[in-house]
């Protein structure tokens, strides 16, 4: 039987104000991944295009905090803190830490910065989040190229390994997709979340150790430093690391936390994003 509320909506349309079934809505947000893409694409353009420098600030942003950091942390740490090979470790774990930075920001506007065209149209609202992780992912490119020509400037050797750094950003893309529509759907009802995403982000950063040791810093502590190594972040982190240096391993733990994280984050943000589906429109 065909809902009153739907039976007027073109073919491929929902009518705003609706939420359609669980499978109808996978389907179509599958059918509709070209406009995700060209969102992406073109947000990406227009906000390059806004600064004299465009493209290179996508480098320069990251290889700023790095040179701040390093010239900081460069005479503050020491002892086990300390990581072995500072300067390449602090640049992986910078690096690495934008590509969700980027995510959970961006992804907190995801709904808000885009309300005249939920309330005007209707489409898979989670098109707009995977848009901001694709936008996301197009602009790690140009970083990952750096990261790999610091890591041989810095006298890393080159190992087959390194090729292993794309399937974790995949993976880690997906853990963030899963949080960006989680706190997309929070920020579209609750403003207030995009105030404290940035803290949010900030815990994270020094809880992952983007720039010193945890293992080494935490080594009295065995509670928290297992606590720690559940984290995501440090996770995706930890295992770029480990297949980019020779110096350091990661825990165990964290080859199999990393997909766990993935997996479980992308099936409830989907589930709890799709949920709230018919009010995105009303509530903007």
């Amino acid at each position: 039987m065909v809902n009153p509320s739907t039976r007027n909506a073109p073919a491929g349309l929902f009518q705003v104000g609706q939420r359609p079934a669980f499978g109808t809505y996978l389907a179509e947000t599958w059918r509709r991944r070209a406009f995700a893409f060209w969102l992406a694409s073109s947000r990406m353009t227009s906000d390059l295009m806004q600064n004299r420098l465009g493209i290179l600030w996508l480098i320069l942003k990251p290889l700023s905090m790095v040179l701040v950091y390093g010239t900081i942390f460069t005479f503050v740490l020491s002892g086990a803190a300390r990581p072995v090979n500072f300067l390449p470790y602090l640049v992986i774990g910078v690096f690495v830490f934008e590509f969700f930075t980027g995510c959970f920001g961006s992804g907190s506007k995801a709904i808000t910065s885009n309300s005249k065209l939920v309330q005007s149209l209707g489409f898979p609202r989670i098109l707009l989040p995977i848009a901001v992780v694709i936008e996301q992912s197009l602009k790690m490119v140009p970083i990952i190229v750096l990261l790999y020509v610091l890591l041989i400037a810095l006298g890393q050797p080159i190992m087959w390994t390194w090729l292993l750094l794309v399937p974790i950003l995949v993976l880690m893309a997906i853990f963030n997709l899963g949080v960006a529509l989680i706190v997309a759907r929070l920020s579209a009802h609750v403003r207030d979340v995009q105030q404290v995403v940035p803290i949010i982000t900030r815990v994270l950063f020094y809880a992952t150790g983007i720039f010193f040791n945890v293992e080494g810093a935490l080594e009295g502590h065995p509670v928290l430093l297992g606590i720690v190594q559940w984290l995501p972040t440090y996770d995706f982190v930890s295992l770029a690391r480990d297949v980019l240096l020779t110096t350091y391993s990661a825990p165990a733990v964290a080859w199999i936390a990393a997909p766990v994280w993935a997996v479980l984050a992308l099936m409830f943000g989907t589930i709890y994003f799709w949920r709230a589906e018919a009010r995105y429109g009303l509530s903007d």
